[in-house]
């Protein structure tokens, strides 16, 4: 009997299995069918979701739908706009819902989201872009509402991870609720019940361009009495934390048609000084749990009004404290008789009407005392602000006294005493006039490691005063590394850069002993590759994006600034180059430099230069005219990289070097030296005092081993030359040295990658061809001086391995035809006795120098002028050919 109980319950389970497995394939119709319906019957926007699916196990013994991927997307005058997405929408009912006929109302039990992002916009006109419900045509007759997919009878909700944006163009306040999780338990089949809520969040509050908040953590669990009926709100058990800070609060709100009717109060549940240490992130303030204190801190606050379109409640928030102190355990100072006394006050219900009281705010260390005050109004049109601050701060007791997280330890004494009073619009309008100031500020001993620079900034003294259009820096003495600073001027838009992220503007002078142009050219902080799950498309589907945001360690020429410098210093090294008596002027402006009448001795002469550099793109870019004045050639072809590209043939010659440069292309992004194989423009220069140095260029031997004759240490190089370079390749211009009597023109191209193309041509004097044609100029009794030979020779290869080869054929050609064109009148027109007999020598004589073994018997002197002529123009050809031979070829080892 108990095997077949056992028997028969196990086959009903298996079916109960089956049919649960089966139920999603049976029912997933009819709800996507419900779902679709659901959401087309209340919005009109574009709604979009991947799919819906049904699963009787993932809540059992409740239905579970989800929809995955939804996306709510605006239309018209927001189009285009996400107001939602949820990654996962999750629906749970009772199984027996499922069961319902077509057009009966679903009841829903609990809703869960997972991944969400709710995007609430208010446009410049007050119109809001989550009013999307449908709405009736006012022209129609009224009809029966349509039957609704879904009923709400739910019992708790769940969300996990939901990004809540708001933007108000009108005002300006961007509010952004990050990493919240919310959950809430309650009987909304009830028209009046408790919901028992847990919320963690973290919040970021900007107003215009000033950030008040940033990333401040959010707790709260609370119990909400809720009269649906009436749409009220009540505040009842609730325990709240700002950071580490806690409230509690009382009150309640109301959703009324014009808005919402607020009535609030909160408040710290007790006064210890904590509650303030409670407000500083953690990550900044460290543990609070051991932390000593003595005197009270307290926060109290009220909120009283409605908040609609053209109001928001009056409030009122104080914060106190009188005589306190602390102390953390670890470390050895304290701060004592902290005075803290500020109002955040709105009295008419109208948002600009806000005005910041700060009445008083001093601190203690040791023997400093530091005190400030201030007054802001008017905050949303135009901020009028009203400030005073005096004391001294010894920066290295901030640290003995809190814990601030630095490399190096903050040093240096601060002293202020500064009075200004200002309104924004006149900081926009760059009124300087209206802005009043009055005081100084001087730092001293101050030592500080500054992202983006290798080494400490230590600045010895600086001293800046406050006038009523401007400040003054009349002394700042620094140094980092090896390199020291000094530097004076004006800073005209100090209040623009601080308040309104407006450029920096002001004129300086600066001097220096010795500036290494390394210390200030360190790479930038390293950006890592984060992988975020973006909800916020435009499309209906989830898209995963990783931002590229590369690793870089590119220089970058600070966006703010806006200024000129005009500079001197004695010594400047960059990179490998040791630069002295540097003067010019820097103009800063939109992430460039421009250098004008930029001075300096290098390499025995000076350079002088006009140009400009932009990092505003992905790669630095520079355009540059030099003026290069007798510089040591191989200082400078050596050390300058560019140079050497140039003409690398150039460290073989020893002497001076000017020239005209005008050059452009792109920087290394890191080293902020030139990309060569980027690098356009022309040369223009001149050579002075040469000597060269045959035995160290590849390229002069192997030209002196096929050109016997040339001696490359005698060439006069003293000459101007013009190349242009573009794509890696440089051109030279043809020009023309004389080496003793002897023409050489010279012409053609290298690449930076030293492989070269060029023609060497020389017009060599016939005496230059050897004792054979000397005998035969003299036989021909023909006047040598004005017979010459051309002679090409064409370079190839590279400059470490170079290849060269001469045209020996139109050589020989060319000499013949001069001394035949010379001598064929004196022989042919004069076919006398006497010569026929000196031809017939002249032949002879060129057989022997040929080398050959011919029978002298077998040579007969010419009987008629075209064997005469014919004859002549043979014997001509075979000694210049022997000649030129000799000339341009090694000789036989057995010769």
């Amino acid at each position: 009997m108990v095997k077949k109980i056992l028997k028969w319950t196990g086959i009903v389970l298996l079916v109960i299995i089956i049919a649960l497995a089966a139920a999603p394939f049976l029912f997933k119709d009819k709800i996507k069918s419900m779902v679709v319906k659901a959401i087309n019957n209340q919005v009109d926007a574009t709604v979009a979701f991947e799919d819906v699916s049904l699963s009787l196990f993932k809540s059992f013994p409740k239905a579970s739908v989800t929809i995955d991927k939804l996306s709510v997307i605006n239309k018209a005058p927001f189009a285009g706009d996400t107001l939602v997405y949820m990654g996962e929408l999750n629906l749970n009912m009772s199984v027996k819902e499922l069961f319902k006929k077509e057009g009966e109302t679903m009841n829903l039990e609990s809703i869960s989201t997972k991944n969400g992002l709710v995007n609430i916009l208010f446009n410049k006109d007050g119109v809001g872009n989550f009013d999307i419900a449908l709405k009736g045509d006012p022209n129609q007759p009224a009809t029966t509402e349509p039957s609704k997919p879904f009923a709400l009878s739910i019992q708790n909700y769940d969300v996990q991870n939901l990004r809540f944006k708001y933007y108000d163009e009108r005002s300006k306040i961007k509010v952004v609720i990050d990493s919240l999780n919310h959950t809430g338990k309650g009987n909304f089949a009830a028209n009046k019940l408790d919901l028992d809520t847990h919320t963690t969040a973290t919040l970021t509050m900007d107003m215009d361009k000033t950030n008040y908040m940033r990333a401040v953590k959010l707790k709260l669990d609370a119990v909400l009495g809720m009269d649906l009926d009436k749409s009220i709100y009540t505040f009842k058990e609730n325990k709240a934390f700002i950071n580490q800070l806690p409230l509690e609060f009382d009150g309640s709100v109301a959703i009324q048609e014009a808005g919402q009717q607020i009535d609030l109060t909160f408040f710290t549940p007790t006064s210890s000084f904590k509650n303030f240490l409670g407000l500083i992130p953690e990550a900044y303030s460290g543990s609070i749990a051991n932390v000593k204190t003595e005197g009270d801190f307290t926060i109290k606050g009220k909120v009283n009004g409605l908040n609609g379109d053209n109001s928001v409640p009056k409030f009122n928030i104080a914060f106190a404290s009188n005589n306190a102190s602390f102390k953390y355990p670890d470390l050895p100072k304290s701060v004592e008789k902290i005075v803290i006394d500020t109002k955040i006050i709105n009295e008419t219900g109208v948002l600009n009407d806000t005005y910041v009281n700060i009445d008083k705010l001093s601190f203690k260390i040791d023997q400093d005392v530091f005190d400030a005050s201030a007054n802001i109004r008017n905050i949303i049109e135009n901020p009028l602000v009203d400030a005073r601050l005096k004391g001294i701060i010894n920066l290295a007791n901030v640290s003995k006294a809190y814990p601030v997280k630095m490399d190096i330890p903050l040093t240096g004494i601060l002293r202020a005493d500064v009075e200004t009073k200002f309104d924004m619009a006149a900081v926009d309008a760059k009124a300087y006039e209206k802005i009043q100031n009055k005081g100084n500020i001087s730092l001293s001993g101050f030592n500080y490691k500054v992202d983006g620079f290798a080494h400490p900034f230590v600045i010895s003294q600086a001293d800046v005063q406050f006038n009523p259009n401007r400040v003054n820096l009349s002394r700042f003495d620094a140094k980092t590394g090896g390199s020291d600073i000094a530097i004076t001027g004006t800073l005209d838009n100090f209040y623009g850069f601080i308040f309104k992220d407006q450029t920096l503007q002001g004129n300086f002078n600066m001097n220096s002993n010795k500036l290494i142009v390394a210390d200030f050219m360190a790479p930038a902080p390293v950006k890592t590759t984060t992988t975020e799950t973006t909800s916020e498309s435009k499309e209906a589907t989830t898209k995963t994006e990783t931002k590229k945001t590369t690793t870089s360690n590119a220089v970058k020429i600070p966006a703010f600034l806006d200024c000129t410098i005009t500079a001197k210093a004695n010594s400047v090294v960059y990179d490998n180059l040791n630069l002295t008596d540097v003067s010019g002027k820097m103009i800063i402006k939109d992430e460039a430099v421009a250098l004008q009448n930029v001075k300096t001795s290098i390499f025995g002469g000076n350079i002088g230069f006009n140009g400009n550099v932009s990092t505003k793109s992905a790669t630095p870019k520079f355009n540059m005219g030099l003026n290069l004045n007798s510089l040591d050639i191989t200082q400078s072809f050596t050390q300058l990289e560019m140079l050497k590209s140039i003409a690398p043939i150039a460290d073989v010659i020893t002497g001076k070097f000017s020239s005209t440069i005008n050059v452009a292309g792109n920087l290394d992004a890191k080293e902020m030296t030139p990309d060569m194989k980027s690098l356009t423009g022309d040369l223009a220069g001149s050579l002075a005092n040469t000597v060269i140095n045959t035995a160290k260029s590849k390229v002069l031997t192997a030209l002196t081993t096929n050109v016997k004759f040339l001696d490359p240490s005698k060439i006069n190089l003293n000459q101007k030359i013009n190349l242009t370079f573009n794509d890696g390749k440089v051109n030279i211009q043809p020009f023309n040295i004389k080496y003793q009597d002897i023409d050489v023109k010279i012409q053609g191209t290298h690449g930076f990658d030293q492989v070269m193309n060029y023609n060497v041509g020389f017009d060599v004097p016939a005496k230059y061809l050897g004792s054979d044609v000397t005998k035969l100029l003299a036989t021909l009794k023909t006047d040598g001086s004005k017979i010459s030979i051309p002679v090409n020779a064409v370079i190839t290869g590279t400059f470490q391995n170079p290849k060269v080869s001469t045209d020996l054929s139109k050589s020989v050609t060319s000499l013949t035809t001069q001394l035949v064109q010379q001598q064929k009148d004196k022989y042919v027109n004069q076919a006398t006795d006497k010569g026929k007999e000196l031809l017939g020598n002249l032949i002879k004589g060129a057989t022997k120098n040929n080398g050959a073994t011919t029978d002298t018997t077998k040579t007969t002197t010419p009987k008629t002028n075209a064997e005469v002529k014919q004859q002549a123009e043979e014997a001509a050809k075979t000694t210049v050919k022997n000649a030129v031979n000799n000339l341009f070829k090694k000789k036989d080892k057995k010769e």
